[in-house]
């Protein structure tokens, strides 16, 4: 699986491509300087229960880290995520 990562400054995509098909995706928007808000996560039926939503968040937490920024899950997933990961904790905005 390859992740996409798109970005304008304001809002921003991480695109989850499967054999040249997309199979998923996480959005977000800029809320400073150094933290961004995912905001929807989104997987094709085709693909739902095969890990496309964990490599997002896998992604959005590396470009986090490598940013030195700080996220605030706003939608389910990525909620549902930080509360079931501690490993992930060091870039959740508090």
């Amino acid at each position: 699986m390859e992740i996409k990562h798109k970005d304008d400054e304001r809002r921003g995509i991480f695109i989850a491509k499967e054999d040249g098909k997309d199979c998923g995706e996480m959005t977000y928007f800029w809320s400073g300087d150094d933290i961004f808000t995912i905001d929807h996560t989104g997987v094709e039926p085709a693909f739902e229960g095969k890990g496309v939503g964990k490599e997002l968040m896998n992604a959005a937490v590396c470009f986090a880290r490598d940013s030195n920024c700080k996220i605030v899950p706003v939608c389910s997933f990525a909620r549902a995520m930080f509360a079931r990961n501690a490993d992930i904790g060091d870039v959740l905005a508090r």
